[in-house]
């Protein structure tokens, strides 16, 4: 697996890691956590460092699994972001960002991870006045963590171009995960400025939570987290799904060719898909050995600015 710079801080991380959402989630229609330390297992062997959860992901369960998976590599050898807020188990009955209550639910991290420290903690999607330095005080919290050793580096989880704008301008974060792929390309403008100041950027959903996988189409029905889309939005992920399709070099899967659109922005240090089983994981890893031609990049660019920006699709 190729590795890359995350950003300035002398991290090296594979090119595409392991979102670990779906890891035995029932929200997911998962629940088997032998087959979940599998793809750990698995995605450490295939060169993966590279692993992505939250408390809130399986009320715990997430890091739990990544606790125990992981112990098969030297500490030093993964790199681990997680996140704060959301669904913590600490704090069950909120749902805030409240600066308080960040060292608590790392500390909480920290017991299901089975580490003393995390690479990465993100703040979780917060609403966007929490994402501005001048006035939020979860960052002076996390500058006190950063000095203590209990995080290597912090940031935020977001989605929109103005809000990467704004964490790298105010604040000091060098590490922002950010929903970015080939029908959503909303944020792609602001990368370079992430570039400028030395942040590493991590893509989030880079599959648009499986249509881009081309196992999907227009006649689907979901009934786990993804029964949020109306027959109206997928009939219309199913026509664009059409025209990326087209693009694909011959011999190319779809999702080989979604996870390379992305990682063709050399500003993006890892990307992160999800996996339900250890095929899929190594599928995924898979992506990363060869690499989209920049006329079809910029064929899917040109999607995105033709047919999307204008109304983008909902996630």
């Amino acid at each position: 697996m190729k590795r890359r710079a995350f950003g300035a801080t002398g991290m090296q991380v594979s090119e595409i890691g392991l979102g670990a959402w779906q890891l035995a989630n029932p929200d997911w229609h998962l629940h088997d956590t032998n087959e979940a330390l599998q793809i750990v297992y698995r995605s450490l062997e295939a060169g993966c460092n590279f692993f992505d959860t939250a408390p809130g992901y399986s009320n715990g369960l997430s890091e739990e699994i990544l606790g125990k998976g992981l112990k098969a590599a030297p500490r030093q050898d993964v790199i681990i972001c997680t996140k704060y807020s959301h669904h913590n188990p600490e704090r069950p009955d909120e749902d805030d960002f409240d600066t308080k209550h960040i060292r608590e639910v790392l500390e909480g991290s920290l017991r299901r991870l089975q580490t003393d420290y995390v690479d990465m903690l993100l703040l979780h999607n917060p609403p966007r006045e929490l994402m501005d330095g001048r006035v939020a005080t979860q960052y002076e919290e996390l500058e006190r963590l950063k000095t203590e050793g209990k995080i290597r580096e912090y940031g935020v989880s977001l989605d929109w171009k103005s809000e990467l704008e704004l964490v790298v301008e105010t604040t000091q974060s060098k590490a922002i995960e950010v929903m970015y792929n080939a029908f959503y390309q909303e944020p792609r403008d602001a990368f370079p400025l992430a570039q400028q100041h030395g942040v590493g950027l991590i893509v989030k959903v880079p599959l648009d939570s499986g249509w881009l996988s081309g196992r999907y189409r227009g006649d689907t029905r979901f009934t786990d987290v993804r029964n949020r889309w109306p027959p109206e939005v997928l009939a219309r992920r199913a026509a664009l799904l059409e025209r990326f399709a087209a693009l694909v070099p011959p011999g190319m899967s779809l999702a080989h060719a979604a996870l390379q659109y992305t990682l063709a922005r050399p500003e993006v240090s890892t990307v992160i898909p999800g996996a339900k089983s250890v095929e899929q994981a190594l599928d995924n890893f898979a992506a990363a050995d060869t690499r989209l031609p920049d006329a079809v990049v910029q064929a899917i660019d040109a999607i995105w600015d033709a047919d999307l920006a204008a109304n983008p699709l909902p996630w």
